[in-house]
């Protein structure tokens, strides 16, 4: 898939770094969590770390990081886990933070440090507010008798209700310093020894993009909205008696375990049930022998079910509405916003991953010179930079220029000499219709073939759309849509597309065309452009690098040696 001229090189950046760090999650994020080694999400974030902070030194590039970290948390939809929110959430935050941090003390040991500790820190609050978030406020009274409890028994006269959480603090904030510290050293290392290309055959690794594998999902607005509507609608039940609670989120939850299967995977695990059946008793006696207005045993029991039931509803909830916004139609609404350069991003990175996966070493040889290693591993950034960025071949030409100025006409000049040169187009251009020096409408022509039909008429019809004084004719714009195919011009070296403007701009006529075109095809692209619509064309598709010329009928034969050159070049 051809992305020229649609996507910037910052993202095409952020597209390698964060592919880079989800390698690392997915690789080395499985391995840890299987063997249950502690403080594995930490070693996780000072990878990531690590790759961003060495990369700056080589790209340093402003919004680099964000960028990068939204592409590796989004990369995170592909994990087999029901909850997938958490772990994108720290991601992206922990980027952000880097990203904060290096606007405002620089590219310094200072901006890097300091970043890093706060990246770090994002695990400890993360987990806290995991904790408040499934199980409510009572969680936090239920830590808090605890460490008193603690205290007393062990004859403590001070308050140390805090200390856990600083001593954790103090570690993740170790724990972040080493990582901005090996990150520096990687990327000075990159500047003073640039690596050689590596040409050894790597392993492909296929991991399956979310839903493939499976029968496809039934998206639908209504159940996101439904889901939404129960989500809240539980939070609010919590807040009255458990007569309430207990069978309204019951029936819930079934009716999302019915329609979202993988929703009842992270509930089908015996970690969850012992971690619900050991939350329970405790909350029963800390909320029965700790509290100043001690309660009885059974109201304890209700309130660690009810802390459950939260969590439950979190952990199932979530996974539904992540489900749903899977859904095609949000991500194409997602298009045409200011982040449209995204998807693009994110094709880049799926078709990066499997090289990137094979270039991850295990564990065990990281842990025995981790600079060396991810300095290998960074390094290949730029070749990779490089082969990407040689792959967008695609040209797009612009041919602008005032109505009469010759635009037409010089498209079927630019024709005939491509065939000469025996070079294949394909595309369309619309000669002008004229009766009595009067223009009367406009045809359209499938340079392929050479064949035509009425495009644009003046006609009083009320059942035919409009634009300007003309209507257009269905059979003309169907005629026109076949010949601009992406298939049918898969192996044309040019394609030429007549007048582009308003209604292009509208999501009409040839729009559809012109982005298949974009995505699907290598074809250098020649379009004919009103110069007041020049702009706006060239922000609707995002061409970066796109050549415009300003055509009038005294300098039709120059400006096509010009573009002819550039297609030959």
């Amino acid at each position: 898939m051809n992305r020229a001229g649609q996507i910037s090189e910052k993202w095409i950046k952020a597209s390698i770094v964060g592919t880079i760090w989800a390698a690392s999650e997915i690789v080395l994020g499985s391995f840890l969590h299987n063997l249950k080694i502690p403080f594995s999400s930490n070693v996780l974030t000072a990878i990531g770390i690590i790759i961003l902070i060495s990369v700056s030194y080589i790209w340093t590039e402003k919004g680099l990081f964000w960028r990068a970290g939204l592409i590796c948390a989004l990369m995170k939809t592909m994990s087999p886990s029901a909850v997938i929110f958490g772990p994108m959430i720290a991601i992206f935050s922990e980027a952000i933070l880097l990203e904060i941090s290096v606007r405002i003390f620089g590219r310094t040991l200072v901006g890097y440090i300091l970043g890093a500790m706060l990246a770090m820190s994002w695990n400890l609050f993360h987990k806290i507010m995991n904790f408040i978030i499934f199980y409510g406020f009572n969680i936090v009274q239920l830590y808090t008798d605890l460490v008193k409890y603690a205290q007393k028994q062990l004859n403590i006269h001070i308050d140390v209700v805090w200390l856990p959480i600083i001593i954790l603090l103090v570690i993740y904030c170790i724990l972040g310093f080493l990582s901005a510290i090996i990150g520096i050293k990687v990327g000075r290392k990159i500047l003073k020894q640039p690596a050689e290309t590596r040409n050894e055959n790597l392993k492909i690794v296929d991991p399956a993009k979310p839903g493939m594998g499976a029968s496809p999902f039934n998206y639908s607005l209504l159940w996101l909205f439904i889901d939404i509507v129960l989500l809240v609608g539980s939070f609010v039940l919590l807040n009255y008696s458990w007569y309430f609670w207990s069978p309204s989120i019951t029936a819930i939850v079934a009716v999302w375990a019915f329609r979202y299967k993988r929703a009842l995977r992270q509930l089908s695990r015996p970690k969850f049930w012992i971690f619900f059946l050991c939350i329970t008793m405790i909350t029963a006696f800390v909320f029965t022998k700790m509290q100043s207005d001690a309660q009885s045993l059974g109201h304890g029991l209700l309130i660690g079910i009810q802390m459950n039931f939260r969590a439950v509803l979190i952990i199932v909830g979530f996974s539904a509405l992540g489900t749903e916004l899977y859904n095609p139609r949000i991500r194409q609404f997602f298009l045409k916003t200011s982040f449209k350069q995204l998807p693009l991003a994110l094709e880049l990175s799926f078709e990066s991953l499997p090289s990137m996966i094979a270039n991850i070493p295990d564990f065990k040889t990281i842990l025995r010179n981790p600079v060396s290693v991810i300095y290998q591993i960074i390094s290949q950034a730029n070749f990779r930079l490089a082969e990407i960025k040689g792959g967008f071949s695609q040209k797009v030409i612009i041919i602008s220029g005032a109505v009469g100025a010759g635009k037409t006409t010089l498209l079927q000049e630019i024709v005939g000499r491509l065939k000469e040169k025996g070079i294949s187009a394909g595309g369309i251009y619309s000669p002008r219709i004229t009766e009595n020096e009067k223009t009367t409408g406009y045809d359209v022509v499938d340079i392929m073939n050479n064949s035509i039909e009425m495009f644009l008429r003046m006609s009083d019809d009320p059942g035919l759309n409009k634009i300007g004084r003309y209507s257009i004719l269905p059979p003309g714009l169907q005629h026109g849509i076949n010949a601009l195919s992406s298939v049918k011009n898969r192996d044309n070296q040019v394609v030429i597309i007549d007048e582009v403007g308003s209604l292009e701009l509208d999501d009409q006529g040839w729009a559809n065309s012109i982005t298949g075109l974009i995505n699907a095809s290598d074809s250098h692209l020649i379009l004919a452009v009103r110069n007041t619509f020049v702009e706006q064309v060239i922000q609707k598709w995002n061409f970066q690098d796109c050549l415009v010329y300003e055509v009038s009928g005294k300098n039709l034969s120059a400006t096509g040696d010009l573009i002819i050159e550039q297609i030959l070049t």
